[in-house]
């Protein structure tokens, strides 16, 4: 777009739209000493005049700018202000829209939203702006602008834009022809400026980029709320209103004891120790262990009590680290303690340090020396040691690779129902005829071997395999595999182990995890702690050998002992992994839906405790037994009940008993002895001038275990100490009435 001898346009006048958008908002220039410029939709628009180029009064000829079809006069010119004029503008804040020009040129127009009939129209809450004109075939009813959006040129190239303003500048993002924005030499001091409808949020510029008199002309959006403060404020008077409670509740009842802040609030005590300012431990304490071990037991209280940070390494958790330890001591005996690089020597040593004040001196000059690297490195989390020689791919594990191809895995009706991926004993027996290349004999020999190592097994659990229309089912395929936490992707090929050593190894670790992250009495743990740490993620990759173990080839008092510590290792992996149970159907499915892959078979909790430990007895509150008269689980089930088992489970509760784990050589006297602690504690309570005895409520649980009235309290008489034992023979010895009365039972977790 031009102008021709040097003609000055700007805008004088500006009249915005009302706030609801009703009305037109424009902004037009009078035609003053005759001079005026003609529009005409579609094209560019040339001014000529006569004369040399002025801002006065002088006469310019008119030049009528025509397009097609139209031929009507939409606009003039005007002169241009001066500067102190536009600089008075400006400092007023009035809002507009204004063209200059400088050197003859227009510099700033409308170019792709249509300028028809002298009006620049926009959009959406956007400035209409006319030159001095009426809209014409480019208007309808409403005034709204329906012009096509369309290319302008002027006569000598120029292009037109249209540019918006941020913190009065042209932003080049807003030019719509792509052209390089003007600058205050290129442009003069004249600038197009574009003032957004009010309901649309302004742009706010960069902070530290306006200076103060410009940012105001930037507003909040009118979509924040205008009571915000007061909701601050509200907010403010609670916390005081809070705080204020808190101080008057402590203020008067908090004291300081020897560097211990002790805070009284009702029904708790807050105890908060003051973390010890000393010198940086710069070295590392290092001690080899193994579980259940007396000394290396009576050196970690020792640690723990004088707050020292150490790094136990485990030899029943990291066997391929007891090389190690042979190689710096010269033998495989724990507990090995280290500072830094330097054996300290075991237990005996210790106890020669402490008393004789050595220790202090040895541990102050640790604390001066970084370790060096030829410590004994601390356990990394996540790398698992090299397999050994027992850990190998089970000889028949090619060959089911070869079935679980071969063999059409499809749903097939039998008996009226719809049986699931399951395939025909006779398809199998023809598959491994093919591969093996052997007689049918011989398949139906191998198809009962892989049945018996628990590569699948009978839809109905009816025979381990026979050729014919029989329907069998791989272990990967089977409806309760969802369930059971400690099957992940994949069934394991692994040959074997025997159940006895994978019961061993399992107790082990589980021992090393009570050891590190449960109390010393073992009625609280840290359920978080063990989450994170290597031997948890170690327990559950050793459990995953359960899924094929041969079952069968434990004794009884093996499978006692076996079941009671997967038991307590079950529920602490179920509340790991399932969280904290609410009520009564959270403890359901904690009991019920979590379960183990053992043996091919799957136990949960509860099949574990009534079924197997139980002797399938019903639960409490049931009708059913645990397993079906052809549940081959069945054939673990011990062969009388024992009372004594249920001082042995810990469900994880406040109310029942220790956590702990049992070793075959001594299960029963081990089973003894955690009865009388439970008694002892809080089992049992006699209250002679009621003529009344508390019991714990696992006892009415299980009544069918334990028998009624006074053959109960002849029970539990074997299991008391002195005390308790006296009062309770002289409550049941007078022959007088007395009560029985079941205390409430604490389902809290024993964190």
């Amino acid at each position: 777009m031009e102008i021709l001898n040097g003609v000055h346009l700007s805008v004088a006048e500006v009249r915005k739209f009302p706030a609801n958008g009703s009305a037109e908002r424009k902004e037009t220039a009078e035609p003053e000493n005759g001079f005026e410029a003609k529009v005409q939709a579609g094209n560019h628009i040339p001014l000529e005049a006569d004369g040399e180029n002025s801002t006065g009064n002088q006469d310019f000829n008119e030049t009528e700018a025509r397009g097609p079809g139209n031929g009507k006069q939409a606009g003039s010119c005007k002169r241009i202000p001066t500067t102190t004029e536009r600089s008075e503008k400006m400092n007023g804040r009035e809002e507009g829209l204004e063209l200059c020009t400088e050197n003859g040129h227009l510099q700033k127009s409308h170019s792709a939203a249509g300028l028809a009939n002298g009006e620049i129209s926009r959009e959406n809450g956007w400035d209409d702006v006319t030159l001095n004109g009426t809209h014409e075939a480019g208007e309808n009813e409403d005034g709204e602008n329906k012009n096509q959006m369309g290319e302008k040129t002027s006569e000598n190239g120029g292009e037109t834009r249209v540019e918006e303003p941020l913190d009065g500048e042209i932003s080049p993002e807003n030019d719509v022809s792509g052209g390089q924005p003007g600058t205050d030499e290129s442009m003069g001091e004249g600038k197009l400026v574009v003032v957004p409808h009010s309901k649309l949020p302004r742009p706010e510029p960069p902070r530290g980029s306006t200076d103060p008199e410009e940012a105001r002309h930037f507003e909040r959006s009118q979509s924040e709320p205008a009571d915000s403060g007061s909701i601050g404020r509200f907010f403010r008077e609670r916390s005081s209103a809070l705080l204020k409670r808190f101080s008057s509740s402590t203020g008067d009842s908090a004291e300081v004891i020897d560097g211990v802040n002790q805070f009284h609030l009702p029904g708790l005590k807050v105890t908060v120790y003051l973390k010890p300012q000393g010198p940086e431990l710069r070295g590392r304490v290092t001690f080899f262990s193994r579980s259940g071990c007396r000394d290396c037991t009576a050196v970690r209280t020792f640690f723990c009590e004088k707050r020292l940070r150490f790094v136990e390494i485990n030899i029943d958790v990291f066997p391929a680290r007891e090389e190690e330890l042979v190689q710096r001591t010269g033998s495989s005996a724990v507990p090995a303690i280290f500072f830094n690089e330097k054996l300290l020597g075991g237990l005996v040593a210790l106890n020669s340090l402490r008393n004789s004040g050595e220790f202090d001196r040895r541990l102050a000059e640790m604390i001066a020396d970084r370790c060096p690297e030829t410590a004994p490195a601390p356990p990394i989390y996540g790398f698992d040691d090299e397999p050994g020689p027992e850990q190998r791919p089970d000889v028949l594990a090619e060959v089911v690779a070869v079935l679980r191809h071969r063999l059409p895995i499809q749903d097939r009706l039998m008996r009226m129902k719809i049986v699931r991926n399951c395939f025909s004993g006779s398809e199998a027996v023809e598959a491994l005829i093919e591969h093996l290349d052997c007689g049918r004999k011989k398949a139906i020999e191998v198809a009962r071997e892989l049945a018996r190592k628990h590569f699948f097994h009978h839809v109905f659990q009816e025979n381990d395999f026979e050729d014919g229309n029989h329907f069998y089912r791989f272990l990967e395929h089977e409806q309760f595999i969802p369930k059971c936490f400690n099957y992940r992707n994949s069934p394991n090929d692994d040959e074997p182990k025997p159940a006895i050593q994978v019961g061993q190894r399992l107790t082990k670790i589980m021992t090393a995890i009570l050891e590190s992250y449960a109390s010393n009495d073992r009625r609280h743990i840290d359920y978080v702690r063990i989450s994170t740490s290597e031997e948890f993620r170690r327990y559950v990759n050793l459990i995953e050998d359960l899924q094929r173990v041969d079952m069968l080839s434990l004794s009884v008092d093996e499978r006692l002992v076996f079941f009671l510590n997967l038991y307590n290792a079950m529920v602490i992996h179920a509340l790991i992994r399932m969280g904290r149970p609410e009520g009564v159907m959270d403890r359901r499915a904690l009991f019920h839906e979590f379960q183990y892959l053992i043996g091919g078979q799957p136990y949960s909790l509860s099949a574990i405790k009534n079924g197997i430990l139980r002797c399938n007895r019903r639960q409490p509150y049931s009708l059913a037994k645990p397993f079906g008269g052809s549940d081959k689980r069945l054939q673990l089930a011990l062969p009388k009940p024992n009372p004594l088992i249920h001082f042995g489970l810990c469900d994880g509760t406040r109310s029942s008993p220790r956590v702990r784990f049992f070793s075959a050589e001594s299960i029963e006297a081990e089973l003894r002895y955690a009865t009388r602690e439970f008694f002892r504690e809080d089992g049992v309570e006699v209250d002679l001038e009621k003529r009344t005895v508390y019991l714990s409520k696992i006892i009415k649980w299980y009544t069918a275990d334990f028998g009624q009235d006074r053959a109960l309290l002849n029970w539990v008489l074997n299991y008391l100490d002195a005390t308790k034992a006296g009062l309770l023979t002289h409550l049941i010895g007078d022959g007088a009435p007395f009560n029985i009365v079941y205390m409430n039972y604490d389902w809290s977790l024993n964190v």
